[in-house]
């Protein structure tokens, strides 16, 4: 078993969200799997197998297994094209069958993950009440054009939208009272983002629920969140770009295709970079 680590989403030579990748022949016991996630101590580990000609795929975060994580899968795309070359690869999760298609081009490493079908809901005024209040925001700040709701593309996310900049810039919490949140929700993250015009998007990704204050590229949220554009009906044109980490100093770059019939798989893509391990 050799463990690599993978910047997914990535903004050139910098950026991206760092994720452990772990391909064996057997997946290792889930005891296992979560000591080896702990042991990264990046957001997500992705743990991969042969199977039925495919691959079995399980994610663990440092301190939980997710049920779908989108930086993860791209950085296995990115570790499955280094190793078998090119191609479209079958991924078997807990609660999906996804797929991700990994590139090379000399030494530049791309991929591209189909998400499990998305879903959401707009979310009660009690729940928005909450998070406001564990994140530091009033009514005000929010976006009127985005309501606030439950997002899912392979996993549940909370979004709130605001109104500038500013705002997301100035997101913070206490770790322990957003892990109480997202637990008690069931929240895997809390999705904040600012439109930045009808196809350009600014996130941030709380990710307490994981033992991490923020993720620098979520890319299974961003999946959720293009599910949602499409649900309200918002002018996408089938496309958008999305930064986040900014405020990390970690800058990274996604990108979703989003079909016209609600509910479909979400296309999300984006650069990766081996790191140094």
């Amino acid at each position: 078993m050799t463990l690599q680590k993978i910047a997914a989403f990535s903004d050139g030579d910098t950026g991206g969200n760092p994720a452990g990748v772990l391909i064996a022949d057997a997946l290792p016991a889930v005891a296992d799997m979560q000591r080896i996630a702990a042991e990264v101590g990046f957001s997500e580990t992705a743990f991969a197998a042969p199977e039925d000609g495919g691959w079995r795929v399980r994610y663990f975060s440092p301190e939980s297994e997710v049920p779908f994580c989108g930086h993860a899968t791209i950085a296995l795309g990115a570790a499955l094209a280094m190793r078998h070359g090119e191609g479209v690869f079958a991924l078997a999760l807990n609660q999906a069958n996804i797929t991700v298609e990994g590139r090379r081009e000399g030494n530049a490493l791309s991929a591209a993950l189909q998400s499990p079908p998305t879903r959401s809901a707009p979310a009660d005024d009690a729940l928005v009440d909450e998070a406001l209040a564990v994140f530091g925001y009033a009514r005000g700040d929010l976006d009127p054009r985005l309501p606030p709701a439950r997002i899912h593309g392979g996993a549940d996310h909370l979004l709130l939208a605001l109104k500038n900049r500013e705002a997301l810039s100035a997101m913070h919490y206490a770790l322990d009272a957003g892990r109480r949140f997202m637990n008690t929700h069931g929240f895997v993250t809390v999705l904040l983002a600012w439109a930045d015009g009808p196809q350009h998007f600014h996130t941030r990704n709380p990710f307490a629920s994981g033992g991490v204050y923020e993720d620098p590229a979520t890319g299974a949220a961003t999946a959720a969140f293009a599910g949602y554009l499409c649900d309200i009906g918002w002018p996408h044109q089938g496309h958008i770009d999305v930064v986040q980490g900014e405020d990390m100093g970690m800058r990274s770059r996604l990108a979703a295709d989003i079909p016209p019939q609600p509910g479909s798989s979400i296309r999300v893509y984006g650069a990766a970079r081996v790191m140094t391990l």
